[in-house]
Formats: structure tokens, sequence, C-alpha cells
């Protein structure tokens, strides 16, 4: 047995001049991400009348955004460019540990944006009172907090492994693709991976379809007038929800189901599709949806008119 000490991404292999192109397109979508995130952020920040609940979590959403992707575009990027795509075991557990941390972040914050529009929907009169400024930010980082804590210490248990490979067919480090190159009995990082994906997404998921079938129920009691403000800003949550979980299912479709034979681009987009598609699309459905956000957005483009 031998334990590498450097993991090869294989999928880098023979692109020829068409790394270029796909380090362009790359750079052009990383570059958008952080465009359209940090500007939410900004927006947020600055404006004091958008210091409620509902804006602080979609800030969350977009500061979590720059964490993930900063954690796979630079090297991707880098690696396209470079002759030799090698990454050493401590970098590429590194790596594991950020972009799953963001996965499992996203789904605790559209956890907490589905609480906040149960609670502002449902309670009305007692929102303010339920979700006070302590009790949210408690609130974020106990739900920040768990997924960080129980990642880390699957990636403790991922690197007392010993390797037997060092091949991965993936543009990015997975944890799971990792695991699979051991020779070693790995009964016991594949249980904890899956409690970590019960606990960080399943429940999550199930607590936010609860969450958005009562507030249907609601809404149906309701008045037009109120059912088409409450349903103003719950779709873009749905939305967000809905496009993260087939990025997500995705994934984990295609690294855990051995017996799926499909074209190498079209399996490489499916798995990189929740590290993609959410960050460039989330601030846009929130930009263009919600005209708070929207008008600060203009004024910080266009100060002057």
């Amino acid at each position: 047995m031998e334990n590498a000490t450097y993991f090869h991404f294989m999928l880098f292999e023979n692109l020829g001049h068409i790394r270029y192109s796909l380090f362009s397109l790359g750079f052009i979508l990383y570059c958008a991400i952080i465009f359209f995130n940090v500007l939410i952020i900004l927006a947020i920040f600055l404006e004091r009348t958008l210091h409620q609940p509902m804006y602080i979590l979609i800030s969350c959403l977009s500061v979590n955004s720059v964490f993930g992707t900063a954690g796979f575009f630079p090297r991707v990027l880098t690696d396209l460019l470079s002759d030799i795509h090698s990454i050493s075991r401590e970098a590429c557990f590194f790596q594991s540990f950020v972009i799953f941390t963001y996965a499992a972040n996203e789904y605790t914050i559209l956890m907490l944006m589905a609480f906040d529009r149960f609670a502002a929907i449902g309670k009305p009169l007692q929102y303010h009172n339920i979700i006070t400024p302590r009790f949210l930010t408690i609130l974020i980082v106990m739900n920040l907090t768990y997924p960080v804590i129980l990642l880390g210490i699957a990636a403790l248990l991922t690197t007392k492994l010993t390797m037997c490979g060092n091949k991965l067919f993936k543009v990015y480090c997975h944890s799971y693709e990792i695991v699979k190159l051991s020779c070693e009995n790995t009964i016991v990082n594949n249980a904890f991976g899956i409690f970590i994906m019960i606990v960080t997404s399943v429940i999550p998921l199930c607590l936010i379809l609860y969450s958005y079938l009562k507030i249907l129920i609601i809404c149906q009691r309701s008045s037009s007038q109120f059912k088409g403000k409450a349903y103003q800003t719950c779709i873009p949550h749905i939305v967000v929800l809905l496009n993260f979980s087939v990025a997500v299912i995705s994934d984990v479709t295609l690294s855990r189901v051995v017996t799926l034979h499909l074209p190498i681009g079209l399996s490489v987009f499916l798995s990189l599709e929740f590290l993609i598609i959410p960050p460039i699309l989330n601030p846009l459905v929130y930009a263009l949806n919600l005209p708070d956000i929207r008008k600060k957005i203009f004024y910080l483009i266009n100060p002057l008119k």
C-alpha cells in the first residue's frame, strides 16, 4: 500500500487549445459572480432600511457564494493554464472542505429564510418579537457552525485513510471521490458522509418544504392582496431553493450512482452546477424581484441619477 502525497486531476489532460476558451469563460463567470454578489452585500450593508432579517439572510447567501467559489475558481483557472494538474493532499482536503461547507451553508441559510418568511406571514403582529436581532444572530451562528464542525470531522477521518490511488476524475477535490481511492475499509467514512448529508441537506430541505407548505395554506385563507405580497417575497426564495436542490441532486447522483454513463462534458457540467449556477443566479433573482434591493443597486452603479 502507498499513501499518495499528491492527487492528479485527470479531466484536464489533453484539453488542447480549448483550455484557453474554457479559461476565458471561467474567468468572466467568476468576475460576474464576485461583482453581482458584492453588489448585493454592499446594497444591504449600506442601506439602513435593508437591515432587516430577510435582507440580512440574503446577504449571508451572497457571502457564502463568494466563499464557495473562492475555493473552486482560482484553482480550476490555474489548472486550465498549467501543464501540471496536481494538488497536494493538504490543499485537496482543504478545497473539499471549503466547497462542501459552502454547499451545507447554502441549505442552512435557505432554511432560515423559510423560517423567517413563515414567521412574517404566519404571525405578522408578533414577527418583530420572534425574529429579534439577537435571536437572528444566534440562529445564523448556530446554523453556520454545525456544518463546519461535521465537515471538519469528516475531513480528519479522510486524512487518516491510506490512499492506493491518486487519480481524480473531477476538476476539483470531491470528498467522496477521495474516499473511493482508499484501499482501507471506508465504511465509517461512508456512514458519516451519509449522516452529514442527512443533517445538512435532507433535514433542512424537509423543514423548508414544511415552512412553505404552511405559508401556502395561510395564503389560501387570506385576501388576494395579502396573497400577492406573500408570493412576491417567497417566490425568489423558492426559485433559489429549486435551482440549488437540482444542482446538488445532480452532483450526488453522479458521484454515488456509478451506473450512469454520460458524455464527459455533460457529466462535468452537472457536477459543477451547484458551484456555478446558484452563485450567479441568486443575486440576479433577488435584484430583479425585490424592489428595495434593486433600487439601491441602481444607485450604487449610477449614484448621479
